[in-house]
This record gives C-alpha cells, sequence and structure tokens, in this order.
C-alpha cells in the first residue's frame, strides 16, 4: 500500500468537504453555533444540552470535577453545570462529544479500541494542558483545554475512515506525522470551525518544536502531550513520538519547579481525566 498517497486522498476528500460525521454530531453542532451567538441564553442552552443525554452527563460531570468545584458543593442539573462551567468550556466539551463519537464510526472492532485507546491519550493532555495553561506558561486555561481536547482531531478521522482503506492501520505510518497530521487535522478543524488561535497552536504542536521555556498555547499543548502517561496509539504504530527529548521537570518557572507544579496539581488532573473518560 501507498500510505502516502492514500493519506493524500483522505486529505483531499477532507478540504472538498466530502466528510463523515457521527450522526449525534449534529446536535453537537447545533450547540456550538448556539454558544457563537453573542444572544445566546443560559436557558436556551441548557434545553439543548439536555436533549443530549451524553453531552448532559458529561457537562455535569465536569462541573463537579475537583477542578471547576473548588466549592464541593456538587450539582446535580445542566443548568446549574452550565453556569458553573462557562461558554468556553461548554465549547471544549461540545468538541470532545464529536471526538468521542468517531471512536464508533469504524466498522473494526481493533479501530475502535484504536480509538478508545487515544481518546484515552486525549483525555490526558487535555487536563495537562489546562493545568500547564495556568500554573506554566499563564495562557487562557480553557483554550488550553480545547486544544488538548482536538490536538488528534485529524487521527480519530483517519481511524475512522480506516475501514475504508483496508491495511492502512496495519501499517507504519511514519508518513502521517510528515504529512498527513496537519493536512488532515487542518481539513477536520476547518469542518468543526475550530477558533484560528487554536489551530495556530495545533500547528506548533505537529511541527513537534518546543520552545524553552515553553510560553505559548502551542508550546503548551507541546509540553502536555509530551507528559502525558498514554501515548498516542498512532506514534506506536508510527514508530515515533513527540517525546523526542525528555522534558526537565526541574525546570524552574516562576520559582517553582514543572515536578513541583505536576505533584500540587495531581489531584486536579486525576479528577478532570477521570470526568473525561467516564
Amino acid at each position: 500500500m501507498d500510505v502516502q498517497a492514500t493519506l493524500e486522498a483522505i486529505a483531499a476528500d477532507a478540504e472538498r468537504g466530502d466528510m463523515v460525521f457521527p450522526t449525534h454530531a449534529e446536535v453537537a453542532l447545533r450547540i456550538q453555533r448556539m454558544l457563537d451567538d453573542p444572544d445566546c441564553s443560559v436557558d436556551q442552552l441548557s434545553k439543548l444540552i439536555s436533549a443530549e443525554p451524553i453531552l448532559s452527563a458529561r457537562v455535569v460531570g465536569i462541573a463537579n470535577s475537583v477542578t471547576y468545584n473548588a466549592s464541593g458543593r456538587a450539582i446535580t442539573d445542566v443548568r446549574n453545570a452550565v453556569s458553573r462551567l462557562g461558554f468556553k468550556t461548554l465549547r471544549a466539551l461540545v468538541a470532545a462529544l464529536v471526538v468521542r463519537q468517531m471512536q464508533g464510526m469504524s466498522s473494526s472492532p481493533e479501530h475502535r479500541a484504536l480509538a478508545a485507546r487515544l481518546w484515552e491519550h486525549t483525555a490526558h493532555v487535555a487536563a495537562l494542558a489546562r493545568v500547564i495553561a495556568q500554573r506554566v506558561t499563564h495562557q487562557d486555561p480553557e483554550a488550553a483545554f480545547f486544544a488538548g481536547i482536538v490536538h488528534e482531531i485529524g487521527a480519530f478521522y483517519l481511524i475512522a475512515r480506516g475501514s475504508h482503506y483496508p491495511g492502512l492501520l496495519e501499517t507504519k505510518l511514519e508518513a502521517w506525522y510528515e504529512h498527513g497530521e496537519a493536512q488532515i487535522g487542518h481539513a477536520v478543524c476547518k469542518a468543526l470551525a475550530i477558533p484560528e488561535n487554536l489551530a495556530t497552536a495545533l500547528d506548533t504542536l505537529w511541527a513537534g518544536y518546543l520552545a524553552m521555556p515553553p510560553e505559548s498555547l502551542g508550546d503548551t499543548l507541546l509540553l502536555a502531550d509530551q507528559l502525558s502517561p498514554v501515548e498516542s496509539p498512532l506514534a506506536e504504530l508510527a514508530g515515533m513520538s513527540r517525546k523526542g527529548f525528555p522534558v526537565d521537570i526541574d525546570l524552574v518557572i516562576d520559582d517553582e519547579t514543572l515536578s513541583g507544579v505536576l505533584a500540587d496539581s495531581a489531584e486536579e488532573v486525576a479528577s478532570l481525566t477521570a470526568a473525561l473518560q467516564a
């Protein structure tokens, strides 16, 4: 199989808009359009979210995580959960719903298992990115959280389309990291109307060059990806990794070491990761 030609064909389809998303993704995209409306109210948004049981459960679960529930007061309804989280976080959770539903698009159990492992990696990166943005790079934590959730969006789409190209996901995928990831990733991001500043951060991730000390949203994402305890299964298939060099966890940032930040934030990261994987 000519892997490069196959990836180019998938990317060309995506760039033409010939994309397939899960049926329930339409609800998520409607919610996203509502979030873009400056006149959107919490009540309107809550009603639409309540019509999607999976998203409703995720919204309430995240609102009760350690990250967003400093008071320890549990929330049991969607409206109060929406008020606590805010629209930026909701945008990330809507994207998470679309990404997770891609897991079931393939007819192959092996490919669905691959997507499940990729989501585990994604959840860790998203949780770490939020903490790193807040404590290390001083970027918008919610933007970092969103970027972490969508950073493998092209890979999820590739897996979803894998059954149409027998043998593709059983080959060495070096070409994915050389060309396909950015090309297909950009096309999927465009279809999902990913904000431009996040697309720039994804470019930094796909290029794979981490600045030291890390400062940008892209650096935040790269650092979270390298620190994730769960590797992307596509990186394993390609025999490649973004963990090209060890991160100096004793790096001093604002009088704290990176290792100290991670230790102090361990409960927060674990809580948020668990909520995303539920």
